[in-house]
């Protein structure tokens, strides 16, 4: 499979070795040709707000947007997630909407205050660095994993969110279901949510 990631700023090195360990292509996504033949995408960890900045500069925030909203399989970490969330708190900024769930940025501290866990069910490790919290999810949004009770792994439709890092843990296995077929109905929100924060 061909996964595209985007590659203008944050943690995508990671995410590419993580999906060689999986059997799957690459490719980074910088200007908008970058797009074409991609069978998934992964937004990486980094700073929503300076991802949000260069996607503007390259033109490439309405056909990414674009590109989601056709089914494409999708996994969103951490500043991914943020992207993509309906709406975002701690300062307020614009988001994509097509992830029915409301996120405070930095939720967990900074990144001295970083740790790794496990899930509440204890089958999830969980890398967080500088993570935001998701505090509220809509009806369509199925959460797969949690964290003192925050959703911290969900699901809607191909999109799957993370606020911690699964790139960065050994065990791969909550990447593995992202790009499978078996993804309940595509169907996705439109609607779209300033400062530059430091969340990863």
């Amino acid at each position: 499979m061909r996964i595209g990631i985007l590659a203008l700023q944050g943690a995508f090195d990671a995410h590419a070795r993580a999906c060689e360990k999986l059997g799957h292509r690459t490719t980074e996504i910088r200007k908008v040709s970058d797009l074409e033949g991609i069978e998934g995408l992964i937004l990486p960890g980094g700073e929503s707000s300076t991802q949000l900045r260069l996607l503007d500069e390259a033109g490439l925030a309405a056909p990414l947007a674009t590109r989601i909203e056709s089914g494409i399989p999708v996994l969103a970490t951490c500043a991914g997630a943020i992207l993509l969330a309906r709406e975002v708190r701690s300062p307020t900024q614009w988001s994509f909407g097509l992830l029915d769930c409301t996120i405070t940025r930095n939720a967990y501290g900074r990144q001295l205050d970083s740790l790794e866990t496990v899930s509440d069910d204890g089958r999830v490790p969980l890398v967080f660095i500088r993570a935001p919290r998701i505090d509220s999810v809509g009806s369509r949004v199925e959460v797969l994993a949690t964290y003192q009770g925050s959703p911290v792994l969900v699901r809607q439709g191909a999109i799957t969110a993370a606020t911690f890092h699964p790139e960065l843990s050994a065990d791969l296995s909550p990447l593995g279901g992202v790009w499978t077929s078996e993804h309940p109905d595509r169907n996705l929100m439109g609607r779209r949510g300033g400062k530059e924060g430091d969340e990863l």
